[in-house]
């Protein structure tokens, strides 16, 4: 005992009597343990080391005591967290002054305010949810004050974070990746033994052997004085040569089959991530979609729980929302309400709420009546391919024609809006770069017509003896592979009492076709699209007591190559809104031909960019108070980006039958500091027939404020039309905040 405790005593004191010393002492298997000391009071100022194993008593040790403590071989694996919810987006505010306004309509001092914000939420990085707020309030009789606030999913925003973990994909902790790390290393380390095999047949000790070995087998017994020495050293090189020949045999016969089987699981591997990149961006259904996901047996970080729900979930909208269904049913139509479309196999969809307005009508301030919709929609099949699908609609729509108009002096009873209807479509697929659409429906009687032949808005709908209230409608598109020729067309009838949400009732039967082709030449590098179409292009302005046989044209060439100009060349229809009285307008239509040009290039190290563009309006001065009425215009701008300083320049040119308008103008923008951004111009105009020479101005700034955002402000004047022909002076100013998070 006392032999111990001296030992312990000698120990404590190399170890300068520390407390966290430790020594590797081995135990009684030999096994090397972390040890160390724990000290115990025995009398006044003294102090006796204990020794004491740190993490585990070895078997049959009795001399050591134990201190257990959690001992880790690595460090423990940090905590995935994911939020619940991840918000991104921004907020904005605009502010703008306008002092006169550049249309037919003579509005001076308008200003208008909007402040929006859009919300990009995410669940548990898995499902995208988007929100929206926008209003817009102003003095102008042109642009009403709009408030409204959307909720919406869509499973397009699904397919895209879906399409971002793909490309994303971290292949390493996929079990199939590591199997192929293990079979590659196994690879390599046969490798590195055949090599060492070889490398010994061909050292030349061994060839020196051989040849030895060789020469001794070609003599007939042994020669007088021979070694028997030598001869054994070569029998054993000769047993030790057929034992490694052997080996190599059999070690080359396995690394040609682990090749083969390394190779055929990298192919696997690669075809299996492939799989997922071609099945997100080329199938063409959600259907078709969801069975291929299930077949690759995705892992859980990148397919969701519920992905076949959410990818059948079409869309799904609060508050104000679009409804695009059907050609003759309800199309491109903003509500206020909720609307939803699934279509796993089967297709159910709905849409209820408040017609808020016409994407393409919105802008008059007329005086409307409030109109709703309520629409439900079931079929079978998938929307995208071979589909049937019976719409029910019902709701009030006001009506626009000849045939509501007051009569003259006298009272009348408030209009029946109410409206009803019915309609059946269906899509085939006609081989995989074809298929054909078509759509019947039947609606009520407008209330004039009902008023006469004094029937309800059901029975009206239900008459199928009246064919007035009744419309066609079919489209088909092609694709030839061949010749990469996309052709698509549509034909479209409308009985003069039909009513629905996609249509205005003219009051008078119509045939709306369409026809366009898409031809790219020279391996994609130019685009020709031309078109030709009757009657598509309608309006509620127009006073439309008529049936109109006027063929619209049209026709787009660009042109793309790297690191050579962007040209492009259009020919088209365009309109303008006139109003003509309270309550009338009138909407002209002309022909304009359009030549732009634009190439970014290099020149001695500086970045430039250089635009010009041609305008041809093919008007005429009755149709329009547009002062470039039957003009040409001309542009060219330059651009040099010089590190913090922009240079921008142009001069353009207005020829009309009267005269010719010549500008110029100058600008520059220069970036202070990574804060602080100012910039400024002028612009010159000069007017041939009336010798009026005019000078403009243009200044902005932008400073950005950390996490609070940015704010610009900017003012100008500028020239817009005014009356005898001549450009009035026109001042704009802007203020906006922008807060990106």
């Amino acid at each position: 005992m006392r032999s111990n405790v001296l030992i312990l005593v000698i120990l404590s004191f190399i170890l300068s009597i520390d407390s966290k010393a430790q020594l590797h002492l081995p135990d009684n298997n030999g096994r090397v343990s972390d040890t160390g000391f724990y000290y115990i009071r025995t009398g006044c100022k003294m102090k006796l080391p204990v020794l004491v194993v740190l993490y585990a008593a070895p078997s049959g040790d009795t001399h050591a005591q134990v201190i257990r403590r959690k001992h880790y071989d690595t460090l423990p694996a940090a905590v995935s967290y994911k939020p619940i919810l991840t918000i991104h987006g921004n907020v904005t505010y605009d502010g703008y002054y306008q002092s006169n306004v550049d249309t037919p309509f003579l509005e001076r001092d308008i200003y208008q305010h909007t402040l929006q914000t859009t919300l990009d939420i995410t669940m548990k990085e898995q499902y995208p949810l988007h929100l929206s707020f926008s209003t817009s309030k102003g003095n102008s009789q042109l642009f009403r004050n709009i408030t409204g606030i959307n909720f919406q999913y869509t499973n397009r925003d699904f397919k895209n974070i879906l399409l971002t973990k793909a490309r994303n994909w971290d292949a390493g902790k996929l079990k199939q990746k590591i199997a192929l790390d293990q079979w590659k290393n196994k690879l390599d380390t046969d490798w590195n033994e055949l090599n060492k095999l070889q490398s010994w047949f061909t050292a030349p000790a061994q060839l020196q052997k051989m040849a030895e070995m060789k020469e001794r087998e070609a003599l007939v017994g042994l020669p007088e004085g021979a070694s028997l020495y030598k001869d054994s050293l070569l029998t054993l090189f000769r047993k030790e040569y057929e034992e490694k020949k052997i080996l190599l045999d059999s070690l080359q016969q396995l690394y040609v089959k682990n090749e083969y089987t390394f190779h055929q699981k990298e192919k696997s591997y690669g075809a299996r991530k492939g799989s997922l990149m071609d099945a997100l961006q080329h199938s063409r259904n959600d259907q078709e979609l969801i069975d291929k996901l299930e077949y690759l047996n995705l892992p859980d970080s990148i397919l969701p729980k519920g992905y076949k729900t959410m990818l059948a979930l079409k869309s799904l909208g609060l508050g104000r929302t679009m409804v695009d269904y059907s050609e003759l049913t309800a199309k491109n139509i903003s509500i206020m309400g909720v609307q939803a479309e699934v279509n796993p196999s089967w297709y159910v969809a709905f849409a209820t709420g408040e017609v808020d307005y016409r994407f393409r009508d919105f802008v008059v301030n007329d005086n409307r009546i409030r109109q709703y919709m309520n629409m439900i929609r079931v079929g079978t099949g998938m929307k995208e391919g071979n589909h049937v699908i019976l719409s029910y609609y019902i709701g009030k729509k006001q009506i626009y024609n000849f045939n509501t108009d007051s009569p003259v002096g006298g009272n009348v009873e408030s209009p029946d809006y109410n409206i009803m209807g019915v309609s059946l479509e269906g899509r085939w697929q006609l081989g995989k770069n074809n298929y054909l659409s078509g759509e019947v429906a039947k609606s009520s009687l407008p209330y004039y017509a009902r008023n006469i032949q004094h029937q309800g808005l059901g029975s009206s709908m239900l008459g199928f003896s009246d064919h007035s209230n009744e419309a066609y409608a079919i489209s088909g598109f092609s694709f030839i592979p061949l010749t990469t020729t996309r052709i698509n067309g549509m034909y479209k009838r409308m009985g003069a009492n039909f009513q629905s949400f996609s249509l205005y009732a003219t009051g008078a039967a119509q045939d709306a076709w369409m026809l366009q082709v898409t031809q790219p030449f020279f391996k994609q590098q130019v685009t020709l699209i031309g078109s030709v179409r009757q009657n598509v292009y309608t309006s509620v302005f127009d006073n439309a007591n008529y049936r109109s046989n006027t063929i619209f044209k049209s026709i787009q060439a660009a042109f793309r190559r790297r690191k050579w100009p962007v040209l492009s060349l259009g020919y088209f229809p365009s309109s303008q809104l006139m109003k003509l009285s309270e309550g009338k307008y009138m909407e002209n239509l002309y022909y304009t031909l359009v030549a732009t040009g634009s190439y970014f290039y290099q020149f001695r190290g500086i970045n430039m960019n250089t635009i010009f563009s041609a305008t041809r309006f093919y008007n005429h001065q009755s149709d329009s108070n547009f002062v470039y009425f039957n003009s040409t215009n001309l542009l060219m701008n330059q651009t040099l980006f010089l590190d913090k300083l922009t240079l921008n320049g142009g001069l353009s040119s207005a020829t009309t039958t009267d005269y010719i308008v010549y500008g110029a103008d100058a600008n520059l923008q220069y970036k202070l500091c990574s804060w602080l951004e100012a910039g400024g111009g002028i612009k010159y105009n000069y007017q041939t027939e009336f010798e009026v020479r005019q000078l403009g101005y243009a200044v902005n700034t932008r400073i950005s404020i950390g996490k609070f955002g940015g704010i610009t402000v900017s003012g100008d004047k500028g020239f817009v039309p005014g009356v005898n022909k001549q450009l009035v002076p026109n001042k704009t100013g802007r203020l906006t905040y922008t807060k990106v998070f």
